[in-house]
């Protein structure tokens, strides 16, 4: 369901310089959502790196699928507990501290047992009393849930592979492409891209150059009356559409999957905390904030 995590808020649509050149495209699936990658350059060095393309997703399905039942994520959240978690666990676990410190826990991937227990449409009570990060036992030999919690990472995940794929193809020489697994990053540039809100329709575009972009929408999908992005706390969304600029993918899209549920104030600090470039900030009315 990590497609349904939000009506994305960047349109397929994108407008390159025309001295980028020649380019060549891979498209497919993964982490269930539709995934492109268009990499400008000589036919050479091009297909070489498009056909890493899906070996590289297949692993990231293989650790962080919920849905896989052999997925490292899967195996954790059966059997409460992880043995030697492989390089892209650790890191990505890394990560998802990092942006439940900078959110002062908001971003918090303990959430899942309320996911589970909205889709079957149970009372999330005794759910949520099993949220908390700061409860989830980690080290490089193993990684440790308390009773009555799982773990989603279908806020942080995308963006991770998005950054290891911009990695992976920076080794085979690219300086000019546009990664889209969900989240957008841009290798050179500058990539010009809509910033779209599900009741609004586009409100603006953004010219991605050598940065992520990651965009979180509580509306574009809901559980009778409850938003599939959910708080820690319980809170309702105070905004419509939030997307987030910065270096790396894996915490623009930690954070704007939290920032839906910040204040004003509390995002003008997020973006010193995290140095963030940009947030844009959509109201339910359509109005447009941009720190």
């Amino acid at each position: 369901m990590m497609q349904r995590r939000r009506f994305l808020a960047l349109s397929a649509a994108f407008v390159c310089a025309p001295t980028l050149g020649r380019a060549d495209t891979w498209s497919g699936r993964a982490l269930g959502a539709d995934v492109s990658v268009t990499l400008h350059g000589p036919p050479e060095l091009t297909q070489r790196a498009l056909a890493d393309v899906p070996r590289l997703l297949v692993n990231f399905e293989q650790s962080f699928s919920l849905f896989q039942p052999t997925s490292s994520l899967s195996k954790l959240n059966m059997m409460g507990r992880l043995r030697q978690p492989n390089a892209l666990m650790r890191t990505l676990m890394a990560r998802a501290d990092q942006a439940y410190r900078l959110t002062g826990g908001v971003f918090d991937p303990t959430v899942q047992p309320v996911w589970d227990a909205m889709a079957r449409g149970r009372d999330t009570a005794r759910a949520r009393a099993a949220i908390g990060w700061h409860r989830v036992r980690s080290s490089d030999d193993m990684i440790e849930l308390q009773t009555g919690q799982s773990l989603t990472f279908n806020g942080i995940a995308q963006g991770f592979a998005t950054d290891v794929m911009r990695l992976l193809l920076a080794q085979h020489g690219a300086t000019e492409a546009l990664i889209n697994i969900g989240e957008q990053a841009a290798m050179g540039g500058p990539f010009t891209l809509g910033v779209v809100d599900p009741e609004h329709g586009q409100i603006g575009t953004r010219d991605l150059n050598d940065r992520a972009i990651a965009t979180s929408s509580p509306g574009a999908l809901r559980f009778g009356a409850h938003s599939h992005l959910l708080s820690p706390k319980g809170d309702a969304a105070r905004w419509s559409t939030v997307s987030i600029e910065a270096q790396s993918a894996t915490l623009a899209d930690a954070l704007s999957t939290a920032a839906v549920f910040m204040t004003r104030d509390e995002l003008r600090g997020l973006k010193r905390r995290a140095k963030l470039h940009r947030i844009t900030l959509v109201g339910a009315e359509g109005d447009v904030t941009t720190l």
